[in-house]
């Protein structure tokens, strides 16, 4: 039985190509921000934005050759960081449709992958709603 959707103050919605624009950027430092200001926080992702999380990006970018001696996190390290950082406010879910469509269904083990038909649920349980991205 899947687990009952807490109840959240916003729901950034991901939806579309994450790398395409400053979406990522925006939605993460827009996360920051309310959590930081004690918001309780969700984010589902769909389409494209469901690799944000994928298991298989570790912990690091690919080095830039331009500068070797520096090391850039991965989204889903920054997300992983995100949530272990605030583990009772920020609920992170990946369409599990989406996520299998993409070759993404291995996803860190701190999001959670919810089908899409419940989707509902989760804006029901928000007080707010904020969709990102086009799909």
């Amino acid at each position: 039985m899947p687990r009952p959707v807490p109840r959240t103050d916003v729901l950034l919605n991901l939806f579309g190509a994450p790398h395409q624009t400053d979406l990522v950027t925006s939605a993460l430092r827009l996360a920051a921000a309310l959590l930081h200001r004690g918001a309780r926080v969700q984010i589902w992702t769909c389409g494209d934005a469901t690799r944000l999380t994928g298991a298989a990006l570790g912990d690091a970018k690919p080095r830039d050759y331009t500068d070797l001696g520096r090391e850039h996190p991965s989204t889903a390290r920054v997300v992983r960081e995100l949530i272990e950082d605030h583990p009772d406010r920020l609920y992170w879910y990946v369409c599990r449709f989406c996520a299998e469509e993409r070759g993404a269904a291995a996803q860190i083990p701190q999001v959670r992958k919810r089908a899409p038909f419940v989707f509902a649920e989760h804006v029901n349980a928000a007080d707010k709603s904020l969709l990102m991205g086009v799909c």
